[in-house]
């Protein structure tokens, strides 16, 4: 899909924070080029702004560039629509971004107000499963990855665009030093390949700890701190309660799929571990877990030492 067409004032909110800053980024960038000084462009900031303060830096005219470039990023919901009356008049010279930390309804007075001024209103709304994979494969070629990059990285990272696109930018840094970015390596260089490690510990931990789940840990402990490993595990643990509470009320692995922002793999994985253990139980791991992670803060117990015991509680 092409990138719309330019419009200003542009007006970017929604709950997936990483998309509304990812085009504000682009949008900023493309505006920018053709200025010639410093003196374009003005950042505003959200915290301090007043509608007329917001009104004195749209209407100022441009000094030795050919528009100015005008942005306020990271506006509050609650402080939103006290900016409308700046946006009464939006002469052509300036260009006018605005984002806004969260959704804003359709009867939003800024909506409106920059509706009015004909500009543009974009929401990012959280991206389904499918969605999601379909953007980090794209984003991948973007980067000029291979083909099976986005592919590997939406089941192997946390289902966050943040956390994916950091990833795909470690692989495309890799691959631009001259290393060969072959499956292998990006099993190796993606902190995802952790995931797999979780699952397979989950695995052999419910519904009782087995033998294997220490050798799992201790390859875990060579290349993580025992609280990452921890918080790690509570995160799953949490994912697998979620998904045994909709097994417990009939939902096939398939609803539970389309209706999580999990990638599919994952899902499968929670769903498997779900059928073998109890809520109950599930909630006592988390409290162990939970109490192990007070325990290190406060000091009261070494770190690595306090994951096995909190791993055989479990």
């Amino acid at each position: 899909m092409p990138p719309p067409k330019d419009a200003w004032p542009l007006l970017l909110h929604g709950d997936e924070g990483f998309l509304v800053d990812d085009e504000a980024r682009r949008t900023l960038r493309r505006w920018r080029q053709d200025l010639v000084s410093d003196f374009g462009y003005d950042q505003l900031d959200p915290a301090t702004l007043t509608a007329s303060r917001l009104r004195d830096a749209v209407l100022q005219a441009p000094f030795l560039d050919p528009h100015r470039v005008v942005s306020v990023r990271g506006i509050p919901p609650r402080r939103a629509d006290a900016l409308a009356t700046g946006l009464r008049e939006v002469p052509e010279s300036t260009r006018l971004l605005l984002t806004v930390t969260g959704r804003l309804g359709q009867g939003s007075a800024l909506v409106k107000a920059v509706t009015a001024a004909n500009g543009r209103v974009t929401e990012h709304a959280p991206l389904r499963p499918r969605a999601m994979q379909d953007w980090v494969v794209k984003r991948a070629r973007e980067y000029d990855l291979p083909p099976n990059a986005g592919a590997l990285v939406a089941r192997m990272a946390r289902a966050d665009l943040g956390v994916m696109d950091a990833e795909l930018r470690k692989l495309a840094a890799y691959q631009a030093g001259g290393n060969q970015l072959d499956q292998a390596a990006i099993t190796e260089l993606v902190a995802g390949d952790r995931q797999e490690e979780i699952f397979r510990l989950t695995d052999n931990l419910l519904p009782r700890p087995t033998g294997q789940a220490w050798r799992v840990t201790a390859n875990l402990l060579e290349r993580e701190q025992p609280t990452t490993i921890a918080y790690r595990l509570a995160r799953h643990l949490s994912l697998v309660l979620e998904v045994r509470a909709r097994q417990d009320r009939g939902e096939s692995l398939s609803t539970v799929q389309g209706a999580m922002r999990e990638h599919p793999f994952v899902v499968q994985k929670a769903y498997e571990a779900a059928r073998e253990v109890t809520a109950e139980r599930l909630e006592a791991g988390l409290r162990a877990l939970l109490t192990y992670e007070w325990e290190v803060k406060s000091g009261q117990i070494d770190a690595e030492w306090g994951l096995q015991v909190a791993l055989a509680k479990l």
